[in-house]
């Protein structure tokens, strides 16, 4: 069972008792504003996006963690590492860091402590060379994170189905200072 624990959080593989609150999250149409053409996701969409999650960390022996708050139990949402399928362009090598937390877990500094970890897991614990962050041109929440990785711009680009511009960020191994 692959777990990290930071000072806040619990960076973990997901339970049953996830999927409410992560359909919670999916609901939001202000979470999800970012997200592919920004509708929101029910309950059986949420629980389908949880088990291709699972069935990717058995494939690929990484993918999304639940987060949770070290201190409530509370589910604050997902950070993880996918293989992002949807833009040819970078795949099929490609392996991207992506978070999406619920609105109330916003401006308390959890996306980043949770994309950190993520990324020194990436790199360190699964020897991958490099990460790469896909962000939508006005996501500046996301563009913060990104900065404080240290990511760095590769290219700009667009989503291959919705047509919106996308940034490429990434970072490699000699680049990441844990």
């Amino acid at each position: 069972m692959t777990e990290i624990r930071t000072p806040r959080l619990i960076l973990r593989r997901w339970h049953d008792d996830d999927l409410a609150p992560m359909a919670e999250i999916n609901a939001d149409p202000r979470v999800m504003h970012w997200v592919d053409d920004g509708s929101v996701c029910d309950l059986e969409a949420t629980a389908e996006a949880i088990e291709q999650w699972e069935e990717e960390w058995d494939e690929e022996g990484f993918g999304l963690f639940a987060v949770e708050l070290l201190a409530s139990g509370e589910l604050a949402g997902f950070t993880g590492l996918s293989v992002p399928d949807f833009l040819p362009e970078v795949a099929p090598y490609a392996v991207a860091i992506s978070w999406r937390l619920g609105s109330q877990f916003w401006g308390q500094g959890y996306a980043s402590e949770a994309a950190h970890a993520t990324l020194e897991f990436a790199l360190q614990d699964r020897g991958l060379d490099r990460v790469i962050s896909i962000s939508r041109v006005g996501d500046d929440a996301s563009e913060n994170v990104i900065r404080k990785l240290g990511m760095v711009l590769e290219r700009e680009t667009e989503h291959p189905v919705f047509g919106f511009p996308l940034r490429v960020h990434t970072i490699d191994l000699t680049e990441f200072h844990g």
